[in-house]
């Protein structure tokens, strides 16, 4: 790969978690989740079915199932972050990204998670920014790796994720020229 390149599994570079942030970084990450449903939804707008069912990379998953994986995955950080909050240390239930990728629903429009990821960041910001500070450290621990990981980072975390995901797409579309 030359040093122009970028790897397509990470094309906004891989997340690194932080022992903490400021308030202008929490605030910065909640507003990226805040915007993220319009986000992705102007990366796909105008795609064809054929376009949805190409994969992002090759053996990666296409772009009708990075909405959906997006929708999935960000419900279960919202409801880990519920848990957090409402729980000691709570240890959180894992899933299997690769097999909910494949389930049937995942072939439908993405239209569906689009609407279901706007509900969901609009609920999800708003609990965002009732946090209080101590809230911010609070921690689960992850039932396969044994890590604590922090609610200030989840958020981190998810604005990475949202971004990281769009781009999947949109680097697709501007090497396909979409």
């Amino acid at each position: 790969m030359s040093t122009t390149e970028t790897d397509p599994r990470y094309p906004i570079g891989k997340f690194t978690p932080q022992p903490s942030h400021t308030t202008a970084e929490i605030a910065a990450c909640i507003e990226q989740i805040r915007l993220l449903p319009l986000k992705l939804e102007a990366a796909i707008v105008g795609l064809t079915d054929s376009q949805l069912d190409t994969p992002y990379r090759e053996g990666g998953w296409t772009l009708r199932q990075v909405v959906h994986h997006v929708a999935d995955s960000h419900m279960n950080a919202y409801i880990r972050i519920k848990w957090t909050i409402t729980e000691a240390t709570p240890t959180i239930k894992a899933y299997n990204e690769k097999l909910w990728a494949e389930t049937p629903e995942v072939s439908l429009s993405p239209t569906i998670s689009l609407a279901l990821i706007q509900a969901l960041h609009r609920k999800f910001t708003l609990l965002l920014e009732s946090l209080q500070p101590e809230e911010l450290q609070k921690e689960f621990v992850h039932p396969e790796t044994q890590k604590r990981v922090a609610i200030h980072n989840m958020i981190a975390l998810y604005a990475w994720h949202g971004a990281h995901h769009t781009a999947h797409i949109t680097e697709l579309r501007k090497k396909l020229n979409w």
